[in-house]
């Protein structure tokens, strides 16, 4: 089935610390803090986006750092696990780095390709992949984590649902993946328009805890696609099929869609139009707070009640 999604776009979870969530994600993994703003429905709460240099598509992930909302519940109905894609031969280095801020993690082997688990200080579930193919995406590095084992990028993220059937239908009818691999009851499917991030897995579990969002878990994830024209023609898609799906909506960076799948998980639509540089140029990119333009007279008021980051 031909189709128009590129793989992931971002993924956008919860933490209970805007300092704490902030100090991982660009200090431990090494990510680029590409944009600074706020949730445009709680302006006195931050939305961060860590990425590569300039933020592109399927290396994103974003976090809504509600200050005290405590740990939630991964489980059942939610994206469990967000997978990145590092270089062959880097594991010992992520052991040790992980090890050295007391971060415990454990190898496995999924699908042939080896894995490192490990969960981020609000109990995110997260996994660094080396693949199979090769992954030439340009990393993102700094002092302490060279291009020899920095991360590329996403490589998948696990959907936890007690049954796999109603929203592997949507991944294939409506999103156009395919399938590729099943082992237990894991199922692996991807897409062949792009040649990373492009993986879901659902891993099926009648067993599994109902999920419950607060800090370390997942709100949505978002599917890639080119521009918005493009976007309202998947929109079609989604409405023929019979599930409800929101208006476009202008996040400044991208544009977007919303409806939750069968099983659960709110999915997004996202374009790579415009792109984080429509605000701040490359090399300023997430240096200052940026905000919707609807906020901008309350920039003071907004700025006293946000924490300050070090």
């Amino acid at each position: 089935m031909k189709t128009d999604i590129l793989g992931l776009h971002h993924v956008t979870a919860i933490s209970n610390s805007a300092q704490g969530n902030f100090d991982f994600y660009t200090n431990v993994l090494g990510l680029r803090l590409v944009k600074k703003t706020v949730n445009f429905d709680d302006p006195g709460t931050y939305h961060f986006y860590f990425g590569d240099e300039q933020g592109t598509p399927g290396t994103i992930i974003t976090f809504f750092p509600w200050e005290g909302i405590g740990k939630g519940v991964n489980g059942a109905g939610m994206a469990t696990h967000t997978a990145y894609s590092v270089p062959s031969g880097s594991f010992d280095f992520w052991k040790s780095r992980l090890q050295s801020f007391g971060i415990e993690s454990q190898e496995s082997v999924i699908f042939n390709e080896k894995v490192l688990s490990f969960n981020d200080p609000d109990g995110m579930q997260l996994q660094l992949v080396i693949p199979e193919k090769n992954d030439d995406r340009e990393p993102w590095t700094t002092d302490q984590i060279g291009k020899e084992v920095a991360i590329r990028g996403f490589h998948t993220v696990t959907l936890t649902l007690w049954s796999a059937g109603p929203t592997a239908s949507v991944l294939t009818d409506i999103l156009g993946y395919t399938q590729i691999m099943h082992e237990g009851n894991r199922y692996r499917f991807a897409v062949d328009t792009v040649n990373n991030a492009n993986y879901i897995d659902i891993l099926e579990d009648s067993e599994a805890p109902g999920g419950r969002n607060a800090g370390g878990t997942n709100h949505h994830i978002a599917f890639r696609v080119k521009d918005d024209n493009i976007l309202m023609e998947v929109r079609k898609k989604v409405t023929e099929a019979g599930l409800q799906i929101t208006p476009k909506i202008n996040r400044d960076y991208f544009f977007s869609l919303y409806f939750r799948e069968p099983g659960g998980v709110l999915f997004e639509l996202a374009t790579d139009n415009p792109g984080f540089t429509v605000d701040e140029p490359l090399d300023k990119l997430g240096s200052s707070l940026r905000l919707p333009k609807r906020y901008e007279s309350m920039r003071d008021k907004i700025e006293s009640v946000l924490p300050d980051l070090k």
